[in-house]
């Protein structure tokens, strides 16, 4: 399912004194398919951009077209519960979402409000237990009696039981340690290939965005200001230092080690494992410094 955004703006509270501007003059599209990472200073509108995606907010100018429905501002749409059945959000602290008194009520919820039969609903919510990593008995488990992370990975559960085409993710990593974050991480990168989704990924994290995605968008001052892939983006360290935003440590550590080199490397290192496979290799080639 293509997204595409066509000078999107939003404000707050229109036409009252309270009026705030979120957006402003957003172009973006989002290819079906695709691994697309938001990334930006915080204020700079990535979580308003985040809320328009499944019709959860409407632009007050501009328009959008996500799959065959289009919402423009100003005008009724039709289609948005169709909208939110193809397109799930992971918020933040997903597991705050939590309410049924058994794990397996709680992930069959979302798609028995979109009409799926109780059966099918219950056989859905039982392979992402298993999918998910969790223990068989989490079943009939109350989820406020799991840990943290088991908690999160039900609350993931209850969106993908309605079998989005669209995944939109923000901050899922928030809370968690660096091997919670990988993990969920890896977990999400799993789902992208296997399901054959459109994933979103809206993070402050410049070393998920590097690593997972194949498409970067950054938002600054309420509008988007740049995109291309991860090396592009992520090449052009200057225009994102403008931005308030910093490298990947991976380029960080090139930047280092090209410098002790006094050589140049062949390609960017969008990764630590890519940086090392690099540097083996400039060391065993050897020769003049370029």
């Amino acid at each position: 399912m293509d997204i595409s955004l066509q000078q999107v703006g939003y404000l707050y509270a229109k036409d009252t004194p309270f009026e705030k501007r979120a957006l402003h003059d957003v172009d973006a599209t989002i290819h079906s398919g695709s691994y697309t990472a938001i990334i930006g200073h915080t204020g700079s509108g990535k979580s308003t951009l985040l809320m328009h995606l499944n019709g959860l907010l409407k632009p007050s100018e501009g328009s959008m077209q996500i799959g065959d429905t289009k919402i423009s501002a100003g005008t009724k749409t039709k289609g948005l519960k169709d909208v939110r059945r193809h397109v799930g959000i992971v918020f933040q602290f997903p597991e705050h979402q939590l309410f049924e008194e058994t794990v397996l009520k709680d992930i069959m919820f979302g798609p028995m409000n979109f009409g799926v039969p109780e059966a099918e609903a219950r056989e859905r919510a039982l392979e992402l237990i298993t999918l998910l990593g969790l223990p068989e008995d989490v079943a009939e488990k109350s989820p406020f009696d799991l840990s943290g992370g088991q908690m999160r990975r039900v609350a993931i559960a209850g969106v993908l039981a309605f079998k989005p085409s669209v995944l939109v993710l923000d901050e899922p990593t928030a809370g968690l340690d660096p091997r919670g974050r990988k993990e969920i991480m890896e977990l999400f990168y799993m789902l992208h290939k296997e399901e054959a989704l459109t994933t979103i990924l809206v993070t402050h994290s410049m070393e998920d965005a590097a690593r997972y995605a194949d498409n970067v968008i950054v938002m600054s001052e309420g509008t988007s200001v740049m995109s291309g892939t991860p090396k592009e983006v992520f090449g052009n360290a200057e225009q994102l230092s403008a931005y308030r935003l910093g490298l990947p440590q991976a380029i960080k550590f090139q930047r280092d080690i090209e410098r002790l080199l006094r050589r140049t490397l062949p390609d960017l290192a969008l990764t630590e494992e890519q940086l090392a496979e690099m540097i083996v290799k400039a060391v065993q080639e050897g020769g003049p410094s370029c």
